[in-house]
């Protein structure tokens, strides 16, 4: 009897595991279909601009981490400010102050792709957010910043596919 029960527990214990490893693989395989997130967020999240205040950017001048004691959901993701101030500006008018292509990286966009971004390689250009990967992305970016900006505007939201 003894060694029955014990039969019995590894076979629960190999059906949990292979449970496991069946749903481990679900999440980490997406159809080749599968359109990217409009706005960029990292791996399981759903904070935008890496928990940054994107109104900082404006009126600072500088990348400014946001709280969460300032959020708000903005089309399904969550915006974090520095301030009752900022929160309130992006409230009364959110397109001011999005970062353009989602979020994504502006001069990978412009290449016909998406990537990560850095909330501390930035710039504002015409009265519009763009963020980058890095420093070495950035001085690409700004090479030609209105060849970059026209190309990503065509590539945009057709790189999210």
């Amino acid at each position: 009897m003894l060694s029955q029960t014990i039969l019995m527990s590894r076979l629960s214990a190999k059906i949990a595991i292979s449970a496991f490893l069946v749903l481990v693989a679900l999440l980490f395989t997406a159809p080749a279909h599968a359109a990217k997130d409009p706005v960029y967020t990292g791996f399981f999240s759903s904070v935008a601009v890496g928990g940054y205040d994107p109104v900082a950017y404006f009126t600072e001048g500088r990348p400014v981490e946001g709280s969460d004691d300032f959020e708000t959901d903005h089309e399904g993701y969550t915006y974090r400010f520095s301030s009752q101030a900022n929160l309130d500006a992006f409230i009364a008018e959110p397109e001011a102050y999005l970062p353009q292509y989602g979020g994504y990286c502006a001069w990978a966009v412009a290449q016909g792709t998406t990537a990560s971004t850095n909330p501390h390689n930035w710039s504002i250009v015409d009265g519009k957010l763009y963020l980058n990967y890095d420093d070495a992305v950035q001085a690409r970016w700004e090479k030609d910043i209105p060849g970059n900006i026209s190309k990503a505007d065509t590539n945009w939201p057709r790189v999210l596919n």
